[in-house]
């Protein structure tokens, strides 16, 4: 392996680099897009269950808020329903900005990586056909050693750019895409809550047991 990165040339070293900090990414975004952790499935129903059982008080949307991306976004919701659909929506879609923000945090550094290791190989083509014209120049073509050192050279970056950019992009367009899927699912997951608290039958989550009472008297 050594030998392979020595006969690439000095660009290799940058390659290499990126190759590391991609990975990175990559094993980091695997692990806070995990869907689990950004939209739990049963937390909606548990939310809604705190509310109708009027146990929703402070202490539970504060640990509403730092428990999820979606939990974040239950909980702005939450804090301004009593000030109408609207002023819920608003805040929900604030706080939904910043979540949708965090969960898109490296990918332009992973789209960039994929985009700049083709060019550095290109590079170490470009400086590597160079030797070799340069060598002939002041050779001739009898040294076989030097040109094929220079040939390699070319070769063996090109190949580590497209090694390391080809990966790269399947992983970035796949996190675009989960990102995408998150969104929607975090989005119906809150239009739930705002047609929840108001509907025709607006619920308001801290009065809720006297809201059943009223609904169980008969007309």
């Amino acid at each position: 392996m050594f030998e392979i990165v020595q006969a690439g040339g000095i660009l290799m070293l940058p390659m290499i680099l990126c190759s590391v900090l991609a990975i990175a990414i990559i094993i980091e975004r695997f692990w806070t897009l995990n869907p689990s952790r950004i939209s739990p499935k049963n937390m909606l129903p548990d939310v809604w269950s705190k509310i109708k059982q009027n146990q929703l008080d402070a202490a539970e949307l504060r640990d509403l808020r730092t428990s999820s991306a979606l939990g974040q976004i239950l909980a702005a919701g939450l804090v301004s329903a009593k000030s109408g659909r609207t002023i819920m929506v608003e805040s929900i879609e604030q706080v939904a900005g910043h979540v949708i923000h965090d969960m898109s945090r490296y990918l332009n550094l992973l789209g960039t990586i994929a985009q700049i290791t083709p060019l550095l190989g290109l590079l170490g083509t470009v400086l590597g056909m160079i030797r070799v014209f340069t060598e002939i120049m002041a050779q001739g073509t009898g040294n076989a050693n030097v040109l094929a050192g220079g040939i390699s050279e070319a070769l063996i970056t090109t190949a580590a750019g497209l090694t390391v950019a080809i990966p790269t992009l399947l992983f970035y367009r796949f996190f675009q895409r989960q990102i995408d899927t998150l969104v929607v699912d975090l989005e119906r997951e809150s239009i739930k809550l705002v047609d929840a608290l108001h509907s025709s039958r607006t619920v308001d989550y801290k009065d809720s047991n006297e809201k059943d009472d009223k609904e169980d008297q008969p007309a």
